[in-house]
């Protein structure tokens, strides 16, 4: 037998930036080559949608937490790191999204409608993107950001098929 669950309590944590890469372009006839390092990629974001097929929120209960990808680091010649990967979670529809304080986020009703929920965290640029006409060749490098981390309560509102109507004590059961 299937349970119903109509609130949970879901703690998502966003993916990290990648950092940025300090790098120095070498080659055998140019020794001052100049930076070549890339910036790092960006964190994944942790998005909640609709989707018809789910009616419940029974996954979330049995699975509390919720992480996304983290971004990669920069690399030398240029090379920039990979994004983290997005972690899209399904939830019915008519799903209410409430902070730890209790205040509405968002009310996801309808199809295909999405939420981010916490966003991911920028990479940190490399030192070719640091070059300026006071420093020609930086030799350090960005560290990437934190992504966000979260509590939220998802609420299930339920519609009635039927509603029944009349005095106290009229046999309404």
């Amino acid at each position: 037998m299937a349970k119903f669950i109509d609130r949970v309590v879901l703690q998502v944590r966003a993916g990290k930036g990648g950092h940025g890469c300090a790098s120095v372009h070498r080659e055998k006839f140019k020794p001052l080559g100049g930076p070549d390092g890339g910036n790092g990629g960006r964190g994944g974001d942790v998005v909640l949608e609709v989707d018809t097929g789910v009616h419940t929120l029974l996954d979330f209960h049995f699975h509390p937490h919720a992480r996304a990808g983290n971004g990669r680091p920069g690399e030398g010649g240029n090379r920039n790191g990979k994004q983290g990967e997005d972690l899209v979670l399904k939830v019915p529809d008519g799903t209410v999204v409430l902070d730890s304080d209790g205040e509405v986020l968002m009310d996801l009703v309808g199809a295909g409608n999405r939420f981010v929920v916490a966003r991911g965290g920028r990479g940190g640029l490399g030192n070719a993107a640091l070059v300026s006409r006071a420093r020609k060749a930086p030799g350090f490098a960005l560290l990437g950001e934190e992504g966000e981390e979260r509590d939220v309560v998802l609420e299930l509102k339920s519609v009635a098929d039927v509603g029944l109507v009349g005095f106290p004590s009229a046999g309404k059961s």
